[in-house]
């Protein structure tokens, strides 16, 4: 019973939108993500997946993205990334699992998920102050995202000792003092891409990268 994770799975069953277009990484990606899912992971294993999962603009377009993210093996533990439009209100994402059968997808909204002996946590952050054309309304948006992150990282302390992080954004230093003060262990995060995966990506150790196209589509096994 392991903890893996894999971000940023960009799937476009539910409309015609594939990535390859960026670039032959990414060509066959659907298919590659599910062989080498399916190679790693077991039913008893726990899959964290931090945001960018689906193209849909709307939940029900998501259905089928969702559907295939169900018939794969393990738990899965979705948090919001900048691109999934389709994310509504907790309420209605639990309707939309309960009604589809997905009772396998657990998604993070302001609260933490107890996984092997460890509490799950997480939001989808934003861009940080310090990169350029910062505005007022990003402003608003990564104060409100430093909430929730908070909050999250509230209930799972009541939960476990050993706290695990799951943001899309990748962390900064405001994000990075809070994981601090509540002795995170282990964040993974995503967002970045191509060259930016290299140039961008968080220099502390505990910060772990799992976008797909960085990780080659392979789920990381992180606990």
């Amino acid at each position: 019973m392991s903890v893996f994770a894999i971000s940023d799975l960009h799937l476009p069953l539910g409309i015609e939108k594939p990535m390859d277009v960026f670039g032959a990484g990414w060509e066959n990606y659907v298919e590659r993500t599910e062989k080498n899912w399916r190679s790693v992971i077991s039913e008893n294993d726990t899959v964290l997946i931090g945001g960018d999962v689906s193209w849909a603009m709307y939940l029900e377009e998501a259905e089928k993205d969702f559907d295939f993210i169900h018939r794969l093996p393990g738990k899965k533990i979705i948090t919001k990334g900048n691109h999934d439009y389709w994310w509504t209100t907790a309420s209605k994402l639990s309707k939309f699992k309960e009604e589809k059968g997905f009772d396998d997808i657990i998604f993070l909204q302001n609260n933490a998920v107890l996984c092997e002996g460890a509490a799950i946590c997480g939001s989808r952050g934003w861009r940080s102050p310090f990169e350029k054309n910062f505005t007022e309304e990003d402003r608003k948006i990564y104060e409100r995202e430093l909430i929730r992150l908070e909050l999250s990282l509230k209930e799972g302390k009541k939960l476990s000792g050993k706290i695990i992080a799951m943001v899309h954004y990748p962390p900064d230093f405001a994000v990075d003092m809070l994981l601090d003060e509540y002795g995170t262990e282990i964040c993974v995060y995503g967002h970045l891409h191509g060259a930016a995966a290299w140039e961008k990506r968080s220099d502390k150790e505990r910060n772990i990268l799992t976008s797909a196209d960085f990780l080659k589509f392979m789920p990381k096994k992180i606990l």
